[in-house]
């Protein structure tokens, strides 16, 4: 059974005709080639493989900094009870913003409804002011649920940062961290439209990079407006006012396009965010494993943020793939769903593999203690695999699950992928050092 069509309760016949145009005069992303040396290993397209790879290299290689980062902000960590455990899930954030983001567009392009217009009527005045509005409400969102977080574990036994501060940390360090992203997220797409960039190749692991990145020091310039007493909790307050008076006025407005990815995006990113807080907690009572082998808390980041772009790869693709009708409703993928997943594992192995050969090699100058670099490699190996073979499933049955009721799979894929793979990833990778006798 088809799904063009029901990828929007409004789509209808004017969905199959879209899609019928589209085969008609567009090339599939993935078109079948005969083999080749390199270009057929990791895909049927060269150029597919090579703006992903790439593009996944960049994401590995900026999220061992993060690592490197996030130990270089001790001081800070200690100095604020709590904020350990918010990072993942507001690091989370911008790729749950920004990933849908690049897909939507990725879409628009694909089938010629896209225009550089900033009109807020336009296809992509809609999609930055629903993207920078969901920013504001889903930090604040965020924010409480971190205090609610903090005080349930009662971190090092120490009282927490209180929730003004959360909010105010998670508003302004996630609205700087969004506005960086933004911009990158746009210039991917002036990039596409310029040099013939496959969008969906190139935005889940870019902007799982840049988010990685950007959010950390944004969060930790936002620290100085905390434990300020009244002009903290006052501009709490006034967060708090706006992210409502933004939700109420775009759900109220006429901007229909707007209207539905706030009202689809919200409940997904707010629940991504209570997997990404779990996830928090399960690293925090693993801690112990990582003190042995430091170098495994460098590693840590990247491999999750691995798991998550091969993940918003392939789902932003099955998007689009199903609003151009090339994508089947079956139990077993089949065409152009099974090639893409198909790829998602041949590429998973170079990348997991340069992940941990990069890890190894910057970490033994740094200082920091390794098992080895077969263990390593074995780790990353072992435990990539497992979560490639998690994020292909999710990816896949999520948009089938999406699509068949009604919803826009450029608006859920990516935020399911990222939120489940936070819990499922943090248990793996420790799963995988016990498996190899490292903890």
């Amino acid at each position: 059974m088809s799904l063009e069509g029901r990828a929007s309760p409004e789509s209808g016949h004017d969905r199959a005709r879209v899609g019928a145009r589209v085969r008609a005069r567009v090339p599939l992303a993935v078109p079948r080639l005969a083999w080749r040396p390199l270009g057929g290993l990791l895909g049927p397209a060269r150029g597919d493989a090579g703006q992903s790879l790439a593009a996944l290299m960049l994401s590995a290689t900026t999220s061992l900094i993060t690592g490197f980062t996030i130990a270089g902000f001790q001081s800070t960590l200690r100095q604020f009870p709590g904020l350990l455990l918010f990072i993942p899930a507001a690091i989370g954030l911008r790729g749950n913003l920004f990933g849908p983001l690049g897909g939507r567009l990725s879409t628009a392009l694909r089938t010629g409804t896209f225009s550089w217009s900033w009109r807020l009527d336009s296809t992509l005045g809609q999609n930055v002011a629903a993207t920078m509005a969901l920013s504001v409400t889903a930090a604040v969102c965020l924010g409480v649920i971190a205090e609610a977080f903090a005080w349930v574990v009662r971190v090092g036994g120490v009282d927490p940062i209180g929730m003004a501060d959360f909010i105010v940390v998670s508003v302004f360090g996630g609205t700087v961290a969004s506005l960086v992203v933004l911009l990158i997220t746009l210039a991917l797409a002036v990039g596409s439209a310029r040099f013939g960039w496959d969008l969906d190749n190139v935005t889940a692991p870019l902007v799982s990079a840049s988010g990685d990145f950007v959010t950390l020091p944004a969060l930790v310039l936002a620290t100085m407006l905390i434990r300020r007493g009244w002009f903290t909790r006052g501009l709490a307050v006034v967060m708090t006012l706006v992210a409502v008076a933004l939700f109420v006025l775009i759900i109220a407005s006429t901007l229909s396009t707007c209207r539905r990815i706030v009202q689809e995006s919200l409940p997904v990113l707010v629940g991504a965010g209570v997997l990404s807080l779990i996830a928090g907690l399960t690293l925090e009572a693993s801690i112990d494993r990582f003190l042995t082998f430091t170098v495994l808390l460098v590693i840590l980041p990247g491999f999750l943020s691995t798991g998550g772009a091969l993940g918003g790869i392939l789902s932003s693709r099955l998007a689009t793939k199903v609003h151009l009708g090339f994508v089947e409703s079956s139990l077993i993928p089949r065409g152009e769903a099974r090639t893409d997943i198909a790829i998602t594992f041949l590429l998973s192995v170079p990348i997991y593999l340069f992940l941990a050969l990069l890890a190894g090699l910057i970490s033994g100058p740094a200082g920091k203690t390794s098992p080895g670099f077969l263990v390593l490699i074995a780790v990353a190996l072992t435990g990539g695999m497992i979560v490639t073979t998690f994020v292909a499933a999710v990816s896949y049955y999520s948009t089938l699950l999406v699509v068949r009721f009604g919803l826009d799979p450029d608006n859920h894929g990516i935020p399911i992928v990222t939120a489940s793979l936070d819990v499922v990833g943090a248990a793996t990778f420790v799963g995988a050092l016990r498996l190899w006798g490292v903890a």
